[in-house]
C-alpha cells in the first residue's frame, strides 16, 4: 500500500494519546513506590510489589497486538477501539489507586492499572508503523516521543505543584497524602480527554486485501502457534535490539521502583520514617513522627519533580530530532547508542553528586537516553519486520522489555545493588552501569534498512 505523507499536525493527533498514557505511567512509576511506602512496605519489598507491571505486560501486549491486527471496523479502525476500552479502565485505576486503604490494595489497583494502560498503549505504536510510509517512520516515533516528554514532565510536577498552591502533604501513618490522591484524579481526566482527541481526530487506513482479511478472521484461531511461530522466526535484528532493551528496561525499573526511597535519603537525608522507632503514646513521640514523616512526603514530592527532569529533557531531545527527522536520515544505532551512555552517567552522577540541584543535572541525562528509547529500537524494529504483522511484532518485542523487569522485580535488583552495599542509593549504581551496556550492544546492529532507512541507498 502507498501510504501519503503525513504533516505534523496529523502525526500530532494519531500522537497525543499518549499524553494521557504517559500520564498514567509517569504517575506511577514517579509515586507508586511512595504509596507503598506510605503504607508500610520495606525498602527490598518495594520491588517485588512492582511485578505486576512486567507480568500484565507479558501477558496483555501480544494478546492485544494480535487482536488488533485482526480488527476492523469502518467507523473505528483497528487500534482505536483498543485505545478507548484501555482509556476508560485506566482511568477508573488511577482514581482509586491513591485511596488504597492497605498495601495489597494498592498491589492489586497496580496490576489493574497497568494492565489497561498497556491495553491503550501496544497499538499506539502499531499505529505509527500503519499510518506512515517508510521514510517518515523515525519522524512519527519522535514526535510520539516528544507527546510522551511533555506527560511525563507534567504528571511527574503534579504532588509538588499541588502541595504549593496549599494542598496539605501532611497525612497519619498509612493514609496517602492529599497532594497524591488530586494528581491521580488529575491524571484519570487527562488520560480519557486525550486518548478521545486521538480516536475522533484520526482515521485508519483498512485492510490493504479486505477479502483476505476478512477470510483470515473467519478462520479458526491460532493465536498460541502464531506467537510461537513468529517468536521461532524472529528476524536477527529484533534479537539483537531485544538485547539492548534488556538492559536499557532493566535500569528503568530500578529507577522506577528504587529511586524514591534512594533519593530521599541520600539526597535530601529524609528517609521513611519508621513508626516503631516512635512511642505513639506519647504526644510528643506522635509529633515527631508525624514531623519526619512530612518531611519524608515533602522530599517525595522533590524526587518526583526532578524525576520530571528526565520527561522535559526527553521532550527537549525529541524536538530536535522532530526538526532533523523531518527533513533527513539519522543514524539510528549511533544516536541510541550515546543517548544510553549519557543516561547511564545520569544515574551515576546520583550517587557521586548528592545534592537537589546535581539531581535535576542527572535527570536530564537520563531523559535523553529516556527519549531515545521510546522511539529509536521501535523506528529501527518497523523497517526490518512484516508490516502486515506489526502489532503482534510488537506484542511480542515488548516481551523483551517485561522480561528484565520480572527479573529485577524476583529480587534481580536488590541482589545487585547489595554486591556494592546495604544503601538503596547503589541501585542507581546499577541502573547506570546496566544503561551504558545497553548503550554498547548497538554495535551488534548490523542491517543496513534498521540503522537508517533511505528508500534508495539504505546507507549506513
Amino acid at each position: 500500500m502507498n501510504k501519503r505523507k503525513l504533516n505534523f499536525w496529523e502525526i500530532w493527533n494519531m500522537s497525543f494519546g499518549f499524553l494521557g498514557i504517559q500520564f498514567g505511567f509517569a504517575l506511577q512509576g514517579g509515586f507508586m513506590s511512595r504509596i507503598f511506602q506510605t503504607l508500610g512496605a520495606a525498602e527490598d519489598d518495594i520491588p517485588f510489589l512492582w511485578i505486576a507491571a512486567p507480568l500484565t505486560g507479558l501477558l496483555v501486549q501480544p494478546i492485544i497486538g494480535y487482536l488488533s491486527d485482526r480488527t476492523w471496523s469502518p467507523r473505528w479502525g483497528r487500534r482505536r477501539p483498543y485505545f478507548l476500552i484501555g482509556a476508560i479502565w485506566s482511568s477508573l485505576a488511577l482514581l482509586l489507586v491513591p485511596h488504597s486503604p492497605a498495601l495489597w490494595m494498592a498491589a492489586g489497583f497496580l496490576w489493574v492499572l497497568d494492565a489497561t494502560i498497556n491495553i491503550s498503549m501496544e497499538p499506539f505504536r502499531a499505529l505509527v508503523a500503519d499510518k506512515l510510509p517508510e521514510s517518515q517512520r523515525s519522524y512519527g516515533f519522535v514526535i510520539q516521543t516528544l507527546v510522551i516528554g511533555v506527560g511525563t514532565w507534567i504528571a511527574s510536577n503534579l504532588p509538588w505543584l499541588i502541595s504549593q498552591i496549599g494542598v496539605s502533604d501532611a497525612a497519619p501513618e498509612g493514609v496517602v497524602p492529599m497532594t497524591v490522591k488530586v494528581a491521580f484524579a488529575i491524571g484519570a481526566l487527562v488520560f480519557l480527554v486525550s486518548i478521545l482527541y486521538t480516536v475522533f481526530t484520526t482515521t485508519e487506513y483498512p485492510p490493504e486485501d479486505m477479502e483476505e482479511f476478512i477470510r483470515e478472521k473467519k478462520q479458526k484461531s491460532r493465536f498460541i502457534s502464531d506467537i510461537l511461530e513468529n517468536i521461532g522466526n524472529m528476524p536477527s535484528t529484533m534479537k539483537k535490539l531485544g538485547l539492548i532493551q534488556f538492559f536499557s528496561w532493566f535500569a528503568f525499573f530500578t529507577m522506577w521502583s528504587l529511586a524514591n526511597p534512594a533519593l530521599t535519603e541520600h539526597t535530601f537525608n529524609a528517609s521513611k520514617p519508621d513508626q516503631r522507632a516512635y512511642q505513639m503514646d506519647m504526644p510528643a513521640s506522635a509529633q515527631e513522627y508525624a514531623t519526619a514523616n512530612t518531611k519524608f512526603q515533602k522530599a517525595s514530592n522533590e524526587v518526583g519533580s526532578s524525576m520530571g527532569m528526565y520527561g522535559l529533557s526527553s521532550m527537549a531531545f525529541a524536538l530536535l530530532l522532530t526538526f532533523y527527522t523531518a527533513k533527513r536520515n539519522i543514524n539510528r544505532k549511533w544516536v541510541h547508542l550515546v543517548s544510553l551512555v549519557l543516561g547511564g552517567i545520569g544515574f551515576l552522577s546520583m550517587y557521586y553528586f548528592p545534592t537537589p540541584e546535581w539531581l535535576n543535572v542527572s535527570f536530564i541525562l537520563v531523559g535523553i537516553s529516556w527519549g531515545s528509547i521510546l522511539s529509536m529500537p521501535y523506528a529501527m524494529l518497523s523497517s526490518s519486520v512484516d508490516p502486515k504483522k506489526m502489532g503482534m511484532i510488537m506484542g511480542i518485542f515488548n516481551m523483551f522489555i517485561v522480561f528484565p523487569q520480572i527479573i529485577a522485580a524476583l529480587g534481580g535488583i536488590n541482589f545487585m545493588y547489595k554486591l556494592l552495599g546495604e544503601q538503596s542509593i547503589n541501585a542507581m549504581i546499577v541502573a547506570g552501569i546496566s544503561l551504558i551496556i545497553g548503550g554498547l550492544c548497538n554495535l551488534l546492529i548490523t542491517d543496513k534498512n534498521a540503522i537508517s532507512y533511505n528508500p534508495e541507498t539504505a546507507v549506513i
